[in-house]
């Protein structure tokens, strides 16, 4: 199989909330594809994967199961990288103060250096930098 393009779909409970979180975070938006009052397009990566957020009836008629109850457990763990350590404590600041919650404080393992934070709708995220000069050999 050659999969061309790729996507993920996300449930949250109010599309515009998560479009205005995601947005302080520096997040960009297809307004073209998939921006009604129940789904918005976030791309992702200079790829640009989709990332759809769907409210979650519909998310859940997509699927055709309940959705997760992100308060007991994840599903998914969505990391992307970041061009510096001072990059990845501010997108921590930002998701903060967009009303996210830090659950990952920044650590460093000399290589790689980064942190976790959870969006309104109870998602957990990686935000990581790493330079590869310093990984470690096996």
């Amino acid at each position: 199989m050659a999969a061309t393009d790729f996507w993920i779909n996300l449930p949250v409970k109010d599309v515009a909330r998560a479009k205005a979180f995601f947005s302080a975070l520096g997040f960009t938006f297809n307004a073209h594809y998939g921006d009604r009052p129940d789904s918005a397009s976030l791309l992702l990566g200079n790829k640009g994967i989709v990332l759809m957020l769907f409210e979650e009836a519909a998310f859940a008629g997509f699927c055709g199961n309940a959705v997760a109850d992100t308060t007991k457990g994840n599903e998914i763990l969505i990391s992307f990288d970041a061009s510096s350590r001072e990059e990845v404590d501010e997108v921590l600041r930002k998701a903060e103060a967009a009303g996210g919650t830090v659950y990952g404080k920044p650590s460093d393992q000399g290589w790689m250096y980064g942190g976790g934070f959870v969006d309104p709708d109870g998602h957990r995220w990686n935000v990581l930098h790493m330079d590869m000069s310093k990984m470690p050999s096996v």
